[in-house]
């Protein structure tokens, strides 16, 4: 689609209007839909919709993905790139106007990133320091309150594991933390984040300077709404602590969110709360260091065995133990013979020294279980354990 000059220059006046208006995003984005004669949208440099205009539910979702039957402009200040704007059509558009939104569309993006997240790093560095229990308490409330978030009233914790289940586009977990993190602000401003890189999954933890729980549960089901939604194909988990009302006590708040986090990865959970871990609230206290020594003596010999020989050893101990130490029951749920389920019992007991048919032995290898989730180790899975479902 190619306009004239008059055309353009209108156009070039609608968009500048936007912007000096304080229209934001939103309004650029419609001013552009209207000058070009198609739907718009501008996204940020990982891939988030920041804005969509004039399209329906559907093209909102194509704009989203990109691909065939959308065009696109990346939006850069220099050398720096800071996100897209795309639009549905084969036509090219008025290519004027295209440069004058391209240029305010790659300044308001920034702006509105560098307003809304402050000083990433540091921030990020603050968040860290509370996960790994290494911050200074004296020094943390004038600190966050320099990045604007204010803990002087309380604050809680929530955190959010997204599992790629495929090969995935671009820098995906940078797209995670940007949509978890603005996802919660609008519930709670000042909230900041952090990202944990894992070989197929991106953690993301976020401190919330909030006094009640009414508004950390909100911001926990806003998470629950629009992450799945958005990041179609990926498992997501998402945990909650309790509300921590003084600052010197946000370390065991973070490892809340944490044991919340690994126990609700580990047994599919979604939303779960600190409160709904059960016994493993009891291990909470237990030091890195003891629940790794109990872990190496209970489960850790099946977790390898398993990895090396593509067994399911530690599933059947799961199993037995979900299914009342019942072989016949563990066998169905597995989809196997019971015989198979006895030996693997016996070889259990040989590399753990843990018998299972027995009480005590019960006992030690479901702490070693759960000493593993608080850890958040995750086992190989074997084929039985995969068509199981667990």
């Amino acid at each position: 689609m190619s306009g004239g000059s008059g055309t353009g220059l209108s156009g070039a006046a609608a968009l500048a209007a936007a912007i000096s208006e304080g229209r934001g995003l939103p309004g650029l984005a419609r001013a552009a839909s209207d000058g070009l004669g198609m739907p718009v949208a501008l996204l940020d440099r990982s891939g988030l919709v920041l804005a969509a205009a004039g399209a329906t539910r559907d093209e909102e979702a194509r704009l989203a993905e990109g691909g065939r039957g959308i065009g696109c402009r990346d939006l850069a200040i220099g050398d720096h790139p800071v996100g897209q704007v795309r639009w549905v059509g084969e036509e090219d558009p008025d290519r004027e106007l295209l440069e004058v939104l391209t240029a305010l569309a790659a300044l308001e993006v920034e702006r509105a990133r560098s307003e809304s997240w402050g000083n990433e790093e540091q921030a990020a560095s603050l968040v860290r320091g509370l996960l790994e229990d290494d911050f200074d308490p004296v020094r943390l409330v004038p600190e966050a309150a320099e990045l604007g978030c204010d803990l002087s009233a309380g604050a809680g914790f929530l955190m959010v594991r997204a599992h790629a289940g495929s090969a995935q586009a671009g820098d995906w977990r940078s797209r995670v933390l940007d949509l978890a993190l603005r996802t919660v602000r609008a519930v709670v401003p000042g909230t900041l984040a952090t990202l944990e890189d894992g070989e197929q999954n991106a953690t993301v933890g976020l401190l919330l300077p909030v006094a009640d729980e009414d508004r950390l549960v909100r911001a926990q089901e806003a998470l629950d709404r629009e992450l799945p939604r958005s990041l179609g194909g990926m498992a997501v988990t998402i945990a909650r602590s309790r509300i921590c009302p003084e600052p010197a006590e946000l370390g065991r708040t973070a490892s809340e969110a944490r044991l919340a986090l690994n126990v609700g990865d580990a047994e599919g959970r979604s939303p779960i709360a600190f409160e709904e871990t059960g016994a493993y609230r009891l291990l909470l206290g237990t030091g890195e260091v003891e629940l790794r020594r109990f872990f190496a003596e209970t489960v850790e010999p099946l977790v390898e065995y398993d990895a090396q020989y593509d067994t399911d050893l530690v599933a059947t101990v799961e199993t037995y133990l979900e299914s009342d130490a019942n072989v016949p029951a563990t066998a169905k749920r597995m989809y196997t013979h019971r015989h198979t389920i006895r030996y693997r019992l016996e070889r259990i007991r040989e590399l753990s020294g843990h018998d299972a048919t027995a009480t005590e032995g019960r006992e030690r290898l479901g702490l070693g279980i759960k000493a593993m989730r608080v850890l958040g180790i995750a086992p190989e899975r074997g084929p039985a354990r995969e068509k199981s479902g667990k």
